[in-house]
């Protein structure tokens, strides 16, 4: 199994990342762009495998994906921005494109696989990841395996609300932080990015300054009603936020606001920031792999 030589793939709407998993380690990282039908996204696998397979012999491929994957069916439910991948016959299809043995997994639970298997949550076997961008989703983990739910949208902890008929992704991300500043101060919804409203709050705009508050103690909301409903051991949190050097420190702040006003868990949810960005999906499909194929 140390053995394996992986062709890996990460497909976005925009663009495939791929990289090779050889000698235990991630290489060869690049990626081309998205082709819009099945026939043209296939021969676009194929070349990349052609090309690489020039220095390595592939054992199998790894792949993540938007959509709801449905493993026991070998299908991808759901709705997502690479329409085809939702043919009935698509994991087929790369199979008998590529010659390899193919595992898929949505992509949000390759970036928690990721923790677990390599990174920030290494050697836990409960974990939350909570991925922030336009909206919020991640995923759970329960005893090493990616819990799904019944319907497989285990993880999508956005729509949870949290005020009213306000809803986590609605009052915890910088896309709907920066068109609440927008709105208030009388411009176009998009007129400003989530990035100038911190840069505005830390020069003291007043109501910048009152909206990223209101962001850091929704963040802390949530995350208390995850710990308190789910018992992670560790939460990952990722997305651009995450780039942010005080994000833990401003959590915490609110953490401890949360407390002091007597809530009665006993048990502080333990929160770390995601160890990889770009390279996650990669990894992570390979940790799947490992698993569905080996069991590992």
């Amino acid at each position: 199994m140390e053995n394996e030589t992986l062709l890996v793939f990460d497909f976005g709407g925009s663009a495939i990342k791929y990289g090779v998993w050889h000698l235990e380690s991630l290489q060869e990282q690049s990626q081309v762009v998205t082709p819009k039908t099945l026939a043209e996204f296939l021969q676009t696998l194929v070349r990349v495998k052609e090309a690489l397979e020039r220095d390595y012999q592939f054992t199998g491929c790894a792949c993540s994906s938007p959509g709801a994957v449905n493993q026991a069916k070998r299908v991808i439910e759901g709705n997502c921005a690479i329409s085809f991948v939702h043919e009935p016959t698509f994991y087929q299809s790369l199979e008998q494109a590529l010659h390899l043995p193919v595992t898929i997994e949505n992509d949000a639970n390759c970036a928690a696989l990721a923790e677990v298997a390599y990174g920030a949550a290494a050697g836990k076997e409960d974990v939350l990841a909570v991925v922030i961008g336009s909206g919020i989703g991640g995923a759970v983990i329960k005893q090493g395996k990616i819990e799904k739910g019944h319907h497989l949208f285990g993880g999508e902890f956005g729509f949870m609300l949290l005020e009213g008929e306000w809803n986590f992704s609605q009052l915890a991300t910088p896309v709907a932080m920066a068109k609440r500043v927008s709105v208030m101060k009388g411009l176009t919804e998009t007129a400003l990015s989530g990035k100038e409203v911190f840069d505005l709050a830390e020069a003291g705009d007043a109501i910048a300054e009152q909206e990223v508050q209101r962001l850091y103690y929704y963040l802390a909301v949530g995350l208390y009603n995850l710990q308190t409903s789910i018992d992670p051991e560790v939460i990952v949190i990722g997305g651009g936020i995450s780039a942010r050097t005080d994000l833990l420190a401003k959590i915490e702040e609110q953490v401890e606001l949360i407390f002091n006003r007597g809530q009665k868990t006993a048990i502080r949810p333990d929160i770390r920031l995601c160890q990889f960005k770009n390279e996650a999906n990669l990894l992570g499909a390979v940790a799947n792999y490992r698993e569905v194929r080996f069991h590992y």
